[in-house]
């Protein structure tokens, strides 16, 4: 197990470079002055516009630029926007933020899409079948804005069981909500890929082979069924825990988040380039950090699967 970790670690040093270069690239070495645009319609004083140049290192050439990025990054530097705040100030007051948005999104999903898909597939045919089916259709049908919009009507302004916004504390109670709407698709695919996989699981020769033992229902449903039935959903969930994480920007801006999706956002809607490109990277941190531990997570689920030397 720790050969395996070890080298999904050096697996992992290439993606990380070559995608934060590219991402550099894609934000950096693009046609346009980010500096330039920074000045909007006033005109630009070409001796302050040389100073920030040189103080954000855009007078280097763009293999310097990205070395001084990542040589700043492995002593925890992630920058300075063109405001002037830094990087990781900003990051440390976002991403917890986001962190609690998207566990609240991700322990909704987790309980009610397995719980229901679970149910499904074993009741397949029947009418909570259909029904999960139909209301699971529903959700992923309806684009997230429209949901939101319905949520934060019905039950923040005619109910007034929350708040239709978020305060700047961002607490988990006020998160709640916002958590349920960013859910609601996720909970619909989880529906019925648990579904799917346990009409398939049920129908295995190992499953059998625990009722001719003469197991209880609830043991092999357990056991048997749920456990092998879980390996798809738990891939779906870790990539969906990174989605949750930079693809909140939607309801961010509804419900006024200070989350990472809305800041990332106003970013990129200014040129803020540093900003840009030390929030994707710490995103691409999570996703390379998530994969691991799910593969990890493969052989508690699988006893079929062991990670040799």
């Amino acid at each position: 197990m720790f050969g395996y970790i070890i080298r999904r670690i050096l697996q992992a040093i290439p993606v990380f470079f070559g995608t934060t270069l590219l991402i550099y690239f894609m934000v950096f070495a693009m046609p346009g002055d980010p500096i330039v645009a920074l000045f909007g319609d006033h005109g630009v004083n070409e001796a302050v516009a040389a100073q920030l140049r040189e103080r954000y290192h855009l007078d280097q050439p763009f293999i310097v630029q990205y070395l001084i990025y990542i040589g700043g990054i492995f002593h925890g530097d992630f920058g300075t926007s063109f405001s002037g705040q830094p990087v990781a100030d900003i990051l440390a007051s976002t991403f917890p933020v986001t962190i609690r948005l998207a566990t609240i999104a991700l322990l909704i999903e987790m309980v009610v899409g397995i719980s229901v898909g679970l149910i499904s597939g074993l009741r397949k045919g029947k009418l909570f079948d259909a029904s999960a089916l139909v209301v699971s259709l529903i959700l992923i049908s309806l684009p997230i804005f429209v949901i939101a919009f319905v949520m934060q009507l019905v039950f923040a302004l005619n109910l007034g069981w929350a708040r239709p916004t978020v305060s700047a504390e961002a607490n988990w109670n006020e998160l709640i909500l916002p958590g349920i709407v960013l859910a609601t698709i996720g909970v619909a695919y989880i529906i019925r890929l648990t579904r799917s996989s346990v009409i398939e699981t049920e129908g295995q020769d190992f499953v059998r082979t625990a009722y001719g033992k003469g197991l209880s229902r609830r043991r092999v449903i357990g056991v048997h069924i749920l456990r092998n039935s879980l390996i798809p959903v738990v891939t779906y969930l870790a990539v969906d825990f990174g989605v949750l994480l930079v693809g909140a920007t939607v309801t961010e801006g509804i419900f006024n988040v200070p989350g990472v999706g809305r800041t990332l956002y106003q970013a990129i809607i200014r040129g803020e380039g540093p900003t840009v490109v030390s929030f994707v990277t710490v995103m691409v941190l999570i996703y390379l950090v998530v994969n691991l531990i799910t593969d990890l997570l493969y052989a508690a689920l699988d006893p079929r699967i062991r990670y040799g030397k």
